[in-house]
């Protein structure tokens, strides 16, 4: 009998090794097992974090968020006060978080080319100022900087009854930069409508110029036809509805401006200082990938008639941002990330909300970190992704 069992586990075990040793099917074998691994160690660390919860008396819930937070928040987009909820609370933070993000990644973006450009300038001062301006910001750690930066506006900035004004309207102090708030009318809609056609509009006869290019060599007025959609026709719509929007202006009342909008000086601070250091890295990038463009395009160019900016326009930058491009992603995604040092500065974005003061008091330490931590990964998700969408929609095409 026992023969007999050997015998018929041979081709099994023969089917087994034959299986293994080929390539193919031993890599979706080895994946399957990690993907176990890794499915059961998370099981194992959730059950694990559920025990010791249990065992001090707490139990994994999300109700907290429904309570009130009972704190203020000192930059917010929405009506929010202290009785409103610790999932509005954090709402407002993560709107705060989108804000420093979107304009630390747009001036970085701005100041970033310019000082690569210039790095490369031939004039021996400007290149070295540039020089100094980026090892300066990229070597000192980036919390610093924002300290200093608002240090720098609340100490040396005067009080808000010595405000320096622009105007009637614009007044800059130690509390911020108070502005006049728009106060749309109902017919208002109108103007946003046809500003947003005009936008779609514009891209559609861009799409088309383009077109008309590649098959003709005619160039279309694309910027003028483009302000004509964007500027001036909503501005036609918006005084043919009898201009629908007021101004609420602010004025000095006792200690400090009443009404307006208020840009607070923890979001200057953090927003400059962010943007400044990152600008540093991407100025570098930039002049790394101008760098690798082939000398051989600027001669041919010049060879064409083309003058420095037109070549550096048409011929340099196209080239070089296949280059620039994937480093590029990884600064916006450093800056995106490093906004949740405003905790420092007391501005409140979505780790000071809901990983801070919700955090504190409701004691609900995992729950909040991940939260906090599953809303980072998905913005810096979408980040990469849409950069990777423009790396590839830029990348160039071989024929």
């Amino acid at each position: 009998m026992s023969v007999a069992s050997d015998t018929d586990s041979t081709p099994q075990r023969g089917g087994i090794m034959r299986l293994w040793y080929d390539s193919e099917a031993r890599q979706v074998i080895i994946q399957i097992f990690t993907i176990a691994v890794l499915f059961a160690l998370v099981f194992y660390l959730i059950r694990n974090a559920i025990i010791n919860l249990d065992a001090i008396g707490k139990t994994l819930g999300f109700e907290f968020l429904l309570q009130p937070a009972n704190y203020d928040i000192n930059q917010s987009f929405l009506e929010y006060d202290s009785r409103s909820t610790n999932l509005k609370a954090a709402v407002v933070g993560l709107l705060n978080t989108f804000l420093v993000a979107g304009l630390g990644i747009l001036i970085a973006t701005v100041v970033g080319f310019i000082m690569g450009v210039l790095r490369l300038s031939k004039n021996f001062l400007m290149n070295r100022l540039v020089y100094c301006y980026v090892e300066a910001l990229r070597n000192v750690p980036v919390l610093l900087w924002i300290l200093l930066m608002h240090g720098f506006i609340v100490i040396n900035m005067p009080g808000p009854r010595q405000a320096l004004g622009l105007g009637e309207s614009f007044f800059f102090s130690n509390r911020g930069i108070n502005m006049p708030s728009p106060v749309p009318h109902p017919l208002f809609w109108a103007t946003a409508i046809t500003f947003i056609l005009g936008i779609i509009g514009a891209i559609i006869f861009k799409r088309y110029a383009k077109k008309i290019q590649d098959e003709t060599g005619k160039i279309l007025p694309v910027l003028y036809v483009s302000l004509g959609l964007i500027v001036v026709l909503p501005v036609i719509v918006y005084f043919i509805t009898g201009a629908p929007l007021d101004w609420d202006t602010p004025v000095m009342k006792g200690f400090n401006f009443q009404g307006g909008y208020v840009v607070k000086p923890e979001l200057i601070a953090l927003t400059l200082a962010l943007a400044l250091y990152t600008s540093a890295f991407i100025a570098e990038t930039v002049r790394a990938g101008i760098l690798a463009v082939n000398y051989g395009q600027t001669e041919a160019a010049g060879a064409l008639g083309l003058g420095n900016n037109r070549t550096l326009q048409l011929v340099v930058i196209p080239q070089a941002m296949r280059v620039i491009v994937p480093p590029l992603t990884s600064q916006y995604l450093n800056l995106t990330k490093n906004s949740s040092l405003a905790i420092a500065i007391g501005y409140m974005d979505i780790t000071a909300t809901l990983g801070g003061i919700t955090l504190n008091q409701t004691g609900r330490e995992m729950e909040c970190m991940v939260l906090v931590m599953a809303i980072y990964l998905c913005i810096s998700l979408a980040v990469s992704g849409f950069m990777n969408w423009y790396n590839n929609r830029i990348k160039l095409i071989e024929r």
